[in-house]
């Protein structure tokens, strides 16, 4: 099986359900079928409900098209000081020194995850220190 690297779906009526990580349950009751649609397990496990009326499969892996990744991939942050309230960024709209930070300070990050900022850099034309 492929690594994810966001898993996310769209309901019918346009909203996008993502899980960030394991047990993150979240659910939509959609108002153009009546019908509740759920994601959970972040990249730890894919868990979706099937529906009458399907979701739209938005999920990204490790191996899709870079500019794919790179767009549909988030970053938790809470600002550079840590006090703002934890926002998700697409990885494409995270400034360089933040990758840089991120690869020098979060040694617990999985290598796949790691990966993907390496190669983000090496897209913006920098090496990494």
């Amino acid at each position: 099986m492929t690594q994810l690297l966001a898993q996310r779906i769209r309901t019918p009526d346009g909203t996008i359900l993502q899980s960030y990580n394991r047990h993150d349950y979240k659910t939509h009751l959609d108002v153009k079928t009546g019908e509740t649609y759920m994601v959970d397990g972040g990249l730890d496990y894919c868990r979706q409900n099937r529906n009458v009326v399907p979701a739209e499969d938005l999920c990204v892996y490790v191996g899709d098209d870079f500019n794919h990744i790179r767009a549909g991939f988030s970053w938790g942050t809470r600002g550079v000081n840590g006090d703002q309230p934890l926002k998700y960024v697409p990885m494409k709209d995270l400034d360089t020194d933040h990758i840089q930070a991120i690869l020098n300070t979060q040694h617990r990050v999985p290598q796949f995850i790691r990966d993907q900022f390496v190669t983000e850099l090496v897209f913006r034309g920098v090496e990494f220190d």
